[in-house]
Formats: structure tokens, sequence, C-alpha cells
């Protein structure tokens, strides 16, 4: 056929047509055309083939497809007069019938082509996923060496020199890799921020949100984000940790992130936004749960001797906590005089032998509460 159709050429000024595609990604297609166009054939397996591994070529190239189906669309048109079967036509009906056979071929192999390019891609996206993943669970468990992960953090859009804050969403239903919310927030943020100061990953059924320490509007934004993509009605929360310095500092963002829900699950709060700085007291007495029992048994536990329980007077002492310590508010909350509140008061004191209306004595009685909140108690029993 080289002697008949100038190869080279038509390729080249496919390749110039659809942009500076490299001309290799069309060897072998004008010989099929060639043939097609002389035989009337359909193409064989094992010319398909050679297409969806170009398109696959392609893909791993970073070649977009468009570009690609363009390229041999463009050469299509440039090499339809030169094919030596439509040159030596006997008429119009011969025309029609190559015609037919050339573009069926066209079709079959942008199909072929668009095969091989997808495959490539997903098996791509499947390589990085995987390699995201990885990265992400060596990041939150602190596994990996922490100059080799600020490394590889780069691949993923983060620099890990500074302060970084974690921010982290649970709702009803657990978030997932790829699913349709994760990706919605994800698109959302990165049309604010810079791909390489946010990355949006889930952790336990949790999005998270990482961005560095002085760009608080990110995990602000985030929450926005969330309350909008998510179905009306559906619970949801978010919880933002102190920002921290380098990888290690995530990690430890995070820990306060996810334990401040657990706070919040604990304490009934129900704010949508909660801040780690805002609950520091109650993550100290969750840290030792040895203390916290004791603490509970050793103050509260007598106020579970009186008729009625506990429950009603660690009712007052958390009113009165709340009202800053004015008994009259504190009454008008509980709906009781102030002489019955009073006498409330009076009844903890002797019980416990710490009055709530002493300074000194107050913070213990206030730590016992928030340790009993957490512990749920008196609804259930102190561990042993």
């Amino acid at each position: 056929m080289a002697d008949r159709l100038d190869v080279a050429a038509v390729t080249a000024r496919a390749a110039r047509d659809a942009g500076g595609v490299p001309p290799r990604y069309l060897a072998g297609y004008l010989e099929m055309l060639d043939g097609v166009s002389s035989t009337g054939r359909r193409l064989a397996r094992d010319e398909l083939e050679s297409r969806r591994a170009l398109g696959a070529s392609a893909a791993e190239g970073s070649v977009p497809l468009r570009s690609l189906v363009d390229l041999y669309l463009s050469a299509n048109w440039l090499v339809w007069r030169s094919l030596p079967a439509v040159r030596d036509a006997r008429d119009k009906q011969a025309v029609v019938g190559i015609a037919e056979a050339v573009l069926r071929a066209a079709d079959d192999v942008v199909v072929a082509l668009a095969e091989g390019y997808v495959e490539a891609q997903r098996s791509t996206m499947r390589q990085e996923e995987a390699e995201r993943r990885e990265f992400i669970d060596d990041l939150f468990y602190g596994r990996s060496d922490l100059g080799r992960l600020a490394e590889r953090a780069e691949r993923f859009g983060l620099r890990l020199a500074g302060n970084y804050l974690v921010a982290a969403a649970k709702a009803d239903q657990p978030f997932t890799d790829g699913d349709a919310v994760t990706r919605r927030v994800e698109s959302l943020l990165l049309r604010q921020f810079d791909a390489h100061e946010v990355l949006v990953t889930t952790k336990q059924g949790q999005l998270l949100c990482v961005a560095p320490g002085v760009l608080t509007e990110a995990a602000t934004e985030f929450a926005r984000h969330l309350e909008a993509v998510l179905p009306s009605g559906q619970a949801w929360q978010v919880a933002i940790g102190r920002a921290h310095p380098g990888p290690g500092g995530i990690l430890r963002s995070y820990e306060e992130a996810r334990t401040t829900l657990e706070l919040a699950k604990s304490l009934g709060l129900n704010a949508r936004v909660l801040k780690a700085t805002d609950l520091l007291v109650f993550q100290v007495l969750f840290r030792d749960r040895a203390a916290i029992i004791d603490l509970v048994a050793t103050v509260l536990g007598p106020l579970d001797t009186t008729r009625g329980g506990a429950r009603p007077l660690l009712a007052t002492l958390a009113a009165y906590f709340a009202e800053g310590d004015n008994a009259a508010a504190a009454a008008r909350r509980l709906f009781l005089s102030v002489r019955a509140f009073t006498y409330r008061l009076d009844r903890i004191k002797h019980l416990t032998g710490h009055d709530p209306r002493d300074p000194a004595q107050r913070f213990t009685l206030e730590a016992a509460v928030l340790g009993a909140r957490l512990l749920n108690w008196p609804d259930q029993e102190l561990p042993a």
C-alpha cells in the first residue's frame, strides 16, 4: 500500500489536526482502513485488541480521550480521498458500499479505543485510591517514618511542614470513600481552597477535613457544605480539633476531634459544630476513666442513698452551675421555689461534705457532675 497511500504524511497531518497527539497512537489504522475499503470486511479481533491497547496507552500517557478520538476522526476524513478503493470505484453504489464499511470500522475502532482508555483509567484510579488509603491510614495511625510521610503527602496535596487541624463529621449514615456526599463536599471545598491546602477523606465512617491551622475557615466551610449536601432531616455533627505541628499533629488533632464527638454523644450535646477547645475540661476527665469513677463514687455516691435517688440532686447541681451559681435562676429552671432549691443545696452539702456555694469546694462538685454525665450515672451503675 505504501506506493498507493502516503501513510506517514496522512498520519502527521492527522496528529497536527488533533492538537499534537503523538502519531504513534494511530499506528496501523490507515492500513486497516485500506483493507476494509477494498474488501468490505469487519475488523478482526486482534485489530480491535490493538486499538484497546493503544487506548490504554493513551490513558497512561495522559492523552485526553477527546484528543485521541479527534486523531482518528481526522485520519478518517484526511485519508478518504486517498484510499485506492475509493479512487478506483466504478460508480456511486460502489462508493456508498466503501463508505459504509469504513464508517463501520471507524465506529468499532472508537469503541475499542474508549474501552481500553476507560479500563486503564479505572485501573489507575484503583491504584491511586489504594495508595491514598494507605497514606491516610499511615497518617492517622502514625505508622510511617515522618520524613517519608511528608514526602508522600505532596502527592495528595498536603505540605506537612506547618500546623494542621482536623475536622471530623459523623452522620446517621456512615461516610465512605467515593460516596456521593464525600465527593460533593470535596468538590465544593476545592472550589474555594487550593488542593495543596485541604484534604478530604473518610475514616471509620467519619468524614474528615485536614487543613492548615491558619485556615480555620476551611473547617467552617466544611461544616456548611456538609449541611447543604446531606439529605434534609439527617442528623450530623462536626467536631474541630486544635491545630498542631507536623504529621504527628494531624493525628493528634484527629484524636481530639474524634474524642469531642464521643463526648458530645455522652453529654447529650446537640450543637452542629463543636470545638475541642470548648471541651478541654471534659477531655481531661475522659482520659482517666478510673479517676472519674473514683471521683463520682466518692463525692456523689452518697446522693444515691436518699429517697428518690441521686437524680434530683444532680439536676440541682447541674442547674446551679449552668446559671453561674445563681440560686434564683436555677430554681426557675427546675420550676422550684428558691426555698426548696436552697434546701436541696443544704442537703447536698450534708450528704457529700462539699458545699456548692463555697468556691473552694465548688470545683470538686462540678468536676464530679461532669464525670457523672460521661459515665451516664446514676442511670448506669458505676463500673467496679
